[in-house]
């Protein structure tokens, strides 16, 4: 049986034309993306995509799957309408937290999905950086956010109340400046070759980034310039200028609006985990729901 998170990536490919347009437009990470196609062309025994210089196109046979795909996923959609209304979704409202990445990359494909099968339901989203989520949830200000903790680092305690699902992991990797030699290499880069360099660093009195920056701090990078508050958009900016090299979530270079080089570190142990928080010891069908979405669009690419 084909996953219907896989038939749903084809289609967007074949509506965008490339993997990296379908990435950007369903939140995913390019090799999350290809990982899935490639995936769905084993489960259906043929190549479903070519791949040119100019994107991307269907063969024969992804035309015939796509065509069926999009019969399956408009029936998923009205049956998830129809027991929307049997569970009493039909009404209320759902409040969700978000932090600023995920609510630009990640968030509105799933907000979408909800929209279309639930349309009675009032959803109002609110910008939290973490952890500050994990209390507004804990608070009720939100029935769920979206909130994120990075490797390694200290245990973070949940109140007791609270619980939380991961939904994304993904790998810390080195940005530079266009050209730099850096990011000339094919393979993944020592973190040993960081001694020396020029770090944007995001400020080792931050919380959530402290154990990153002291592995940082043990390769031998040197801080050059400290961002104290969260801003990967501003970091990625210093690093396109040329004032240091930095390192930050796939995510982030991938979807950066200034041009870096990127590269994969050697060992792959840097990462950060996007994570839904909820209420425990309540019912809650909307948040259910809500989250039953987040783990189809993105669970397949928890380590």
């Amino acid at each position: 049986m084909y996953d219907p998170t896989r038939l749903a990536a084809l289609v967007a490919v074949s509506e965008a034309g490339s993997i990296t347009r379908a990435a950007e437009r369903l939140g995913y990470t390019v090799p999350a993306l290809s990982q899935q196609l490639a995936k769905l062309e084993r489960e259906a025994g043929a190549a479903l995509l070519v791949r040119h210089h100019r994107g991307t196109r269907l063969t024969g046979a992804g035309e015939l799957l796509v065509a069926r795909a999009r019969r399956v996923l408009d029936e998923m959609d009205r049956a998830r309408h129809e027991l929307a209304q049997l569970s009493g979704l039909t009404g209320g409202r759902l409040r969700v937290g978000t932090f600023t990445m995920a609510g630009i990359h990640l968030l509105p494909p799933v907000l979408s999905a909800f929209r279309r099968a639930h349309p009675d339901v009032e959803l109002a989203v609110s910008q939290y950086e973490p952890p500050e989520g994990v209390t507004a949830v804990a608070a009720g200000r939100a029935d769920l956010a979206l909130t994120h903790a990075y490797e390694p680092a200290e245990p973070v305690q949940l109140p007791a109340t609270v619980a939380a699902e991961p939904v994304l992991v993904e790998e810390l990797v080195l940005v530079t400046a266009p050209g730099h030699a850096l990011a000339a290499g094919s393979g993944r880069l020592p973190l040993a070759e960081l001694a020396g360099q020029p770090l944007i660093s995001m400020a080792p009195t931050l919380p959530p980034r402290r154990g990153v920056e002291a592995a940082l701090a043990q390769a031998g990078a040197t801080p050059a310039v400290l961002v104290e508050n969260p801003g990967y958009a501003l970091v990625c900016a210093l690093v396109s200028a040329g004032l240091g090299v930095a390192v930050v979530p796939e995510m982030v270079a991938r979807t950066a609006t200034t041009p870096v080089g990127m590269r994969l570190l050697e060992p792959g142990s840097l990462r950060r985990t996007i994570s839904v928080v909820y209420r425990t010891g309540e019912t809650a069908p909307a948040a259910d729901t809500f989250r039953a979405l987040l783990r189809g669009a993105f669970g397949r690419s928890v380590a």
